[in-house]
């Protein structure tokens, strides 16, 4: 057990709803709308991802930010993704000290800013504001990634954390679907290649001006009971000194340092498919309409994985194992049928015609595209089951999970500057299946050693001491 989780977590059985003294645990009435339950808390984490950055992902997926040119939208995820990568690793004690209201409400009004700026450039076409607009959401999401990955990881009971996190990402993915009628259903008729309306940006931010509302729904982690009556976690506000330092030890985690790997990898590839597959290969509403079935398969897939991971095996660590060879073999067969399919085509001799869903020759590309979708999500959610499998303190995995985002924003930093400079899709390609492939032994060591079979123990992994928290 590491030093840094030792004594992390008191014992839950002093736990009471009103947050009492000794004895047993006060049992809450049963109820699926109770406030304070892990599962509406987590619901409303969802609401305020499918709001914010649901609909970013949407925004995004449409390729080049709804811009014909993707320069301007290349630069400023570049500076997102960026200040994502310093903010996610900060996230986890920046929301340890602050707690989840301030966190996320400043978070949240990044978003809007950011579809603000795409407004500007529809109509002045100065890439300044939407640059400086990303650097400053990168900030907004480190942040609210911190929050929702250790409110997502550590509120579940520990053999119903594929459950929660797959309930988290079909909410969260609906934002994606529903942004994505929003410019397939105004941009209708405009089947040439055209920039996205300005009623679509204006819908985007009205989306996530609601995300901004909702997120001050969401407690502080101590106030939220499960149903047996314990505590998620009872920790209370961090210091400023005690988080750099917690921090700056895990860049020697080993169990951080075997994930590397596939935090990199798993937004690396969006480039790829959001601008050199969706972005190329369809016209502007039929990427509208693929952004809408995109996200939708992320929420099958992240179903999918989920139930593999919580009802599989017995044994958690089979359960993980299983989950993690599933999607090998899944991303394996993807990732192969798109190394078909761009050897039919490169940046230097695109398709000539751009796809309409209307035509005879749209399925095969679609189904690529969609299968993307679904591997997007089972390889995320196989990741943040893992991580939550490490520790059950809201504390250490709130920097476990703010960890994970910033070496993935970082990744991703490199990877929409590599298009930006117009590397060949092929390359593109090679590079994200590499790391992914790079990512499943590594992962599955992971899971050997550091995950602890249910054996009768309750509790998950390390960090959590005498607790009967799971």
């Amino acid at each position: 057990m590491d030093e840094e989780e030792n004594g992390k977590v008191t014992a839950a059985a002093s736990a009471t709803t009103g947050g009492g003294g000794g004895g047993a645990p006060e049992i809450p009435k049963k109820s699926l709308f109770r406030y304070n339950s892990p599962l509406v808390q987590v619901g409303l984490i969802g609401m305020v991802c499918f709001c914010c950055p649901g609909m970013f992902n949407a925004l995004s997926g449409m390729g080049g930010g709804g811009q014909v040119d993707p320069t301007a939208a290349n630069n400023a995820l570049t500076a997102l993704y960026t200040t994502f990568a310093v903010f996610g690793i900060m996230g986890g004690g920046i929301y340890n000290i602050l707690g989840p209201h301030m966190t996320l409400f400043a978070s949240c009004s990044t978003y809007g800013l950011y579809a603000g700026s795409f407004l500007y450039y529809n109509h002045y076409q100065h890439q300044a504001f939407a640059v400086v607009a990303g650097g400053l959401l990168g900030i907004g999401a480190g942040l609210l990634w911190a929050a929702q990955g250790a409110i997502m990881t550590s509120y579940p009971p520990h053999d119903r954390r594929g459950t929660y996190i797959s309930m988290f990402w079909c909410i969260f993915n609906m934002g994606g679907v529903i942004g994505g009628l929003i410019p397939f259903v105004l941009n209708f008729h405009r089947t040439k290649a055209a920039s996205v309306n300005d009623a679509t940006y204006i819908g985007f931010m009205v989306f996530m001006a609601v995300g901004m509302v909702i997120s001050l729904g969401i407690l502080h982690p101590s106030r939220v009971i499960r149903d047996d009556g314990s505590s998620c976690t009872s920790i209370k506000y961090s210091s400023v000194s005690t988080e750099v330092v917690e921090i700056l030890k895990l860049f020697l985690n080993w169990k951080m340092l075997l994930m590397v790997p596939a935090s990199w990898a798993s937004n690396f590839f969006y480039s790829y498919q959001f601008n050199n597959v969706n972005g190329v290969l369809f016209n502007l509403r039929t990427r509208g309409l693929n952004n809408v079935l995109y996200w939708g398969a992320e929420m099958i897939g992240s179903v999918f994985v989920g139930y593999l991971m919580d009802f599989s095996f017995k044994s958690r660590r089979a359960r993980g194992l299983l989950g993690i060879s599933v999607v090998a073999l899944l991303g394996t067969a993807i990732w192969g049928g798109g190394l078909a399919k761009q050897l039919g085509y490169s940046r230097h001799h695109e398709p000539e015609v751009k796809l309409d869903f209307k035509d005879s020759e749209f399925a095969g590309p679609f189904v690529l595209y969609f299968s993307y979708g679904l591997l997007d999500a089972m390889f995320q959610s196989m990741v943040y089951w893992v991580i939550g499998a490490l520790a059950d303190d809201s504390e250490v995995l709130s920097r476990y999970a703010g960890f994970y985002r910033g070496v993935q924003s970082a990744g991703a930093a490199v990877s929409w500057q590599v298009d930006a400079h117009k590397a060949p899709f092929l390359s593109q390609l090679i590079v994200s299946w590499t790391l992914c492939t790079i990512s499943y032994p590594l992962l599955a060591v992971l899971v050997i050693m550091a995950v602890k079979d249910d054996d009768g123990e309750d509790g998950g992994g390390e960090g959590k001491g005498e607790s009967v928290i799971a």
